[in-house]
């Protein structure tokens, strides 16, 4: 097993198909399997024991990823949004490494020992068109082929392990092989550091669609490519979306080759789904819900459910909108308690996954994953009895209350239900009462003003009292990291410095 063997048999089944393009001229899956091997030979003859990437999504990507792998060396994508600080200490981490890189980062990180540099340009211009070596790979499924490091945004970032096995189990088991059309296209949107971005590829690669890159984010960019290059699948996250549909709204112009449109990374405004459902009635929707560590999704809510529970007046049908679905077939998710002990459906508890796909293990440390297969996702959730599953949040994220827990999610939804919420969140912040109080921020809708004492008592009526937000900030816009998720640890501080300071 080695993601080398996805490429190869893209390469014989269909090499004259277009890969990546037509940006940059375009490659064919042959070609992509030869600069991937071109690259493989100049890697190895580095002497190095990774290959790292700080950049934006160009060709070299995917040359870079397979050509890792034909070298037997972990790829790690790195996140060029950090700060210089941040991104000298990771690029050190995966030392010695060839990374490649913009002039920019050259500059900053070329220092480093153990750190060989090469401009993306560069990489695509002459390493991958180097002579193409035999197909030699090492075919070892415990091999590392990926390295992802965590956002950072509630401690030091670590660097999540996932080896072969868990990315071509994932691949093979989700997707299937030439199963795209010659017409097809999948237009790729988050970056290369994310466990979507990296899994968007190969699943394009399986199934022989061609791969259209927005290296930067914007709405507007977005809609023109899907038009303009006859997208058929995309991938967003909920801020995205958002943002695309105020677009869809204004012109009214629709996304006719859109047939299937995936989101997760974040929890879905339940107004943001229902509206891209009513502009786009003829595109599939996909909820996907996974980590890093499981190698991207483990449970979906797929096109029909997203059509029945949208239409549907029967409130139990109509809640699964807000759910992620049923796991894939090749994954178990248990909800336990505190001690790991499975609880019954429609408690909530911790979320745990097993299967072939599930790394659950971070390089340098031990792994989280028991003797008997499971990864405790510190997510908190519950299974209904029909088998959906309902995804509350970190459990980090949970308020405590004078000794009850408080899922931000359940108060969440209940404020974006009020017309003049656009955007929110619920956190806890310090209380000498209580221990925790619940607070929120939220952003209005366009055109509405937000009357707190108003939303205080909209909360109330449907929820008790302890749940509703002690205090209620009202701002422009809720921090949110490249890949969409809400930054509460930000929240959190700004709140509590706020309160301490009008005590």
């Amino acid at each position: 097993m080695n993601l080398m063997m996805l490429l190869e048999m893209a390469a014989n089944g269909f090499g004259d198909r277009t890969a990546i393009g037509p940006h940059q001229g375009g490659l064919t899956y042959q070609q992509l399997f030869q600069a991937a091997g071109g690259a493989a030979d100049r890697l190895r003859k580095a002497q190095v024991q990774r290959v790292s990437m700080v950049g934006i999504s160009s060709q070299a990507l995917p040359v870079a990823l397979f050509g890792s792998a034909w070298a037997g060396l972990p790829f790690a994508p790195l996140n060029y949004r950090l700060t210089v600080p941040e991104l000298r200490y990771l690029a050190a981490e995966v030392a010695p490494s060839v990374t490649v890189c913009d002039p920019d980062t050259q500059a900053t990180i070329a220092d480093l020992d153990g750190v060989q540099t090469v401009l993306q340009d560069d990489f695509f211009s002459e390493w991958a068109a180097a002579s193409t070596p035999e197909n030699d790979w090492n075919t070892d499924p415990d091999n590392i082929a990926i390295l992802l490091f965590t956002s950072g945004t509630t401690g030091t970032p670590k660097a999540a392990v996932l080896r072969h096995k868990h990315l071509v189990s994932y691949i093979i088991s989700s997707v299937e092989f030439m199963g795209a059309a010659e017409d097809e296209a999948t237009l790729i949107s988050v970056p290369p550091y994310h466990v979507a971005g990296i899994a968007a590829i190969l699943s394009a690669v399986y199934s022989g669609r061609r791969i259209v890159q927005l290296p930067n984010f914007d709405a507007a960019e977005w809609v023109y490519l899907v038009r303009t290059q006859n997208v058929t699948h995309a991938m967003v996250v909920p801020t995205m979306l958002a943002r695309i549909t105020d677009i869809l709204e204004k012109d009214g112009a629709g996304l006719p080759s859109l047939r299937a449109l995936s989101y997760g990374g974040g929890k879905m405004p339940a107004t943001v789904i229902a509206r891209a459902l009513d502009l786009l009635p003829e595109t599939g929707f996909v909820n996907a819900y996974g980590l890093t560590e499981t190698s991207s999704s483990v449970a979906i809510l797929g096109p029909e459910e997203h059509r029945e529970a949208h239409s549907s007046a029967d409130p139990t049908v109509r809640a699964r909108l807000g759910s992620a679905g049923k796991p894939l077939p090749s994954i178990e998710v248990d909800i336990r308690d505190e001690e790991g002990k499975p609880l019954p459906a429609g408690q909530s508890g911790e979320i745990w996954v097993r299967g072939e796909q599930v790394s659950g293990e971070y390089l340098g440390r031990n792994s989280r994953v028991t003797s008997e297969g499971w990864f405790p996702t510190n997510d908190g959730g519950s299974v209904d009895a029909h088998g959906y599953l309902y995804v509350d949040g970190r459990i980090d994220d949970i308020i405590v209350r004078g000794g009850e827990n408080i899922s931000p999610g359940e108060i969440e939804d209940v404020l974006l239900a009020h017309p003049s919420v656009a955007d929110a969140a619920a956190i806890g912040v310090p209380d000498e009462q209580w221990g925790e109080a619940v607070a929120a921020v939220v952003v209005p809708s366009s055109d509405h003003t937000v009357d707190i004492a108003e939303l205080q008592d909209f909360v109330k009526a449907q929820m008790r009292s302890s749940r509703t937000p002690d205090l209620i900030h009202v701002r422009h816009e809720l921090p949110y990291n490249e890949t969409g998720k809400l930054l509460r640890r930000v929240l959190r501080d700004e709140l509590a410095d706020s309160r301490k300071r009008s005590s």
